[in-house]
């Protein structure tokens, strides 16, 4: 696992920061909200890089940002017995928002809506959270994997 990645997850962790993602939140936000937005990130990501020619990569940066979740997990304090259980759950959960945003564009914005209440149900306008993503996948498919790899995302 090369650390050529870390400028990915680093990328994903800033995107997540973006104070604009909570303004709409209906509390102060916790480390699973950020959690949910850097995977929503993630899930963006794989999918729209997802082929034949960077199936390597790709494995290896899903394999390199999980262990720096780990990494992140074990830094608030989490003992080994609780981390296995969290990651079992973060990768399901990951999983889970990979296949429902696998047709993102194709689905109207009620629906867009509807599949991010299942992951984030304390926000009052997720309008905002869906035009966000949209412009997020769309600034994704205007740009290569490599590009990404050597790059800073601007939020």
């Amino acid at each position: 696992m090369s650390s050529d990645y870390i400028h990915i997850y680093n990328n994903l962790i800033s995107l997540t920061r973006n104070k604009k993602l909570y303004e709409t939140l209906n509390r102060n936000d916790i480390f699973s909200d950020r959690l949910y937005f850097f995977l929503l990130h993630f899930a963006f990501f794989l999918k729209n890089f997802k082929s034949d020619e960077n199936q390597k990569k790709l494995q290896e940066i899903y394999d390199f940002n999980f262990r720096q979740l780990e990494l992140s997990i074990r830094e608030i304090g989490y003992g080994d017995q609780s981390i296995n259980k969290k990651m079992k759950d973060y990768i399901n959960l990951f999983h889970g928002m990979l296949s429902d945003i696998h047709f993102w564009n194709s689905l109207n914005n009620n629906k867009k809506i509807d599949l991010l209440k299942k992951y984030l149900s304390d926000y009052s306008d997720l309008k905002l959270i869906v035009n966000y993503f949209d412009n997020f996948n769309d600034n994704l498919s205007k740009n290569t994997l490599n590009f990404f790899l050597k790059s800073v995302i601007k939020q």
